[in-house]
């Protein structure tokens, strides 16, 4: 079967995160600049080698110190390590519609497998002769496990930022013509 190369359509796609914030409301941020590729075979995506990375100086979480802070060597240290990526080593079927992309991810200098539950919506020609895949991405990270650790004791107890961060994208591939 002949390979098919998939890239993506950045206007309808979407990379963001949210973690505890004073351990009682959630903080949302995203990625505005990012890049996510797929090779299948066919418009089979079972098989599919997939790529994806962001700047980290896109970081944006609606509030300017934060992202500052977050681009600084407490968290991301963006001067550093400039971009986080994402490599697949397996897309699998778990149920109709359902599949667990697992691959390397590589944040802050440091790799780590992870695991994401992508809802495939499936593939549709738009309005103007493109043929597109859309996808739905969830999944968790420790981020200490990404060298990650900065935070600090809230005096009633507990910390400020929860190690946990949660992971969710909207993701549309556009099918290259050969």
């Amino acid at each position: 079967m002949a390979t098919t190369k998939w890239s993506l359509d950045p206007t309808h796609s979407e990379i963001g995160f949210k973690v505890k914030h004073l351990m009682f409301t959630n903080v949302s941020g995203s990625f505005k600049t990012f890049t996510a590729s797929a090779e299948t075979d066919g418009d089979d995506f079972s098989n599919a080698k997939i790529e994806f990375s962001a700047e980290v100086e896109s970081v944006n979480t609606n509030n300017e110190q934060r992202d500052q802070h977050l681009k600084s060597a407490d968290f991301f240290d963006a001067a550093s390590f400039p971009t986080m990526s994402f490599t697949a080593s397996q897309f699998a079927a778990k149920s109709e519609g359902e599949y667990e992309l697992t691959g390397d991810l590589t944040m802050h200098g440091v790799t780590h497998p992870v695991k994401l539950v992508a809802e495939f919506g499936g593939i549709v020609k738009d309005p103007w002769g493109n043929i597109k895949a859309g996808f739905s991405l969830n999944g968790k990270i420790n981020r200490k496990d990404f060298g990650l650790h900065w935070n600090a004791a809230l005096e009633t107890g507990g910390v400020m930022v929860s190690e946990e961060v949660r992971i969710h994208a909207e993701i549309q591939l556009v099918k290259q013509v050969a």
